[in-house]
């Protein structure tokens, strides 16, 4: 069990119940953390565990919350620090790597989440931050074919998508290998592939 904190707000009480699953997911299938686990991870107690969150869901759901803001908020920063359309879309791709490799929980919670029968919050908000970073995409690619940076008549939209599925491929792979921390190694030599796909045919 983990020395009990003490003095923490209710606010850093729920930011540190995040944490937790986070760091749990890394070591475990995310359908199998247990509040009792999340508890044992923070040195509390069920009860005291529940008086943050009434139920797991709502945990599952802040944990969502953070990953939602956390990523996109680094991609936006990624995108507007960038000298040109391609720059971004590079600092994006190695900055969601980055993200995945200092948050290995992150994407076997995505994934788990996506893969859950029927409809729940969480997965709505794993659908959302999908439809939301496309989004972004979408907007730098059209700033990149308006400026002649990206092939002309490049469909943004599965451009957008393909970028994802990049990623989520190599996460899947590193995943399976058991070297997550190992991502960064393969990341800029597949996103010099994927550029060369949609950058402008001489």
């Amino acid at each position: 069990m983990t020395a009990r904190p003490q003095h923490l707000s209710a606010e850093e009480r729920r930011a540190a119940t995040v944490q937790a699953v986070v760091a749990l997911a890394a070591e475990q299938n995310p359908a199998d953390i247990t509040t009792t686990a999340i508890a044992d991870r923070m040195g509390l107690t069920q009860g005291a565990l529940f008086r943050h969150f009434p139920t797991k869901d709502a945990i599952l759901e802040a944990t969502m919350a953070w990953v939602s803001g956390r990523l996109l908020v680094r991609l936006d920063m990624a995108a507007e620090g960038a000298a040109s359309p391609v720059a971004a879309l590079e600092s994006m791709f190695m900055t969601h790597i980055d993200f995945v490799a200092k948050h290995p929980g992150v994407p076997r919670m995505l994934f788990g989440e996506l893969q859950r029968p029927g409809e729940t919050l969480a997965k709505r908000m794993v659908q959302t931050l999908l439809r939301q970073y496309e989004q972004r995409l979408r907007r730098v690619m059209e700033t990149g074919r308006t400026r002649g940076e990206l092939d002309a008549d490049l469909d943004v939209r599965a451009a957008a998508v393909l970028f994802i599925g990049t990623i989520q491929g190599l996460v899947m792979q590193s995943l399976l290998a058991g070297k997550v921390g190992h991502i960064r190694s393969e990341a800029s030599t597949v996103f010099a592939i994927y550029l060369r796909g949609i950058t402008q045919r001489p």
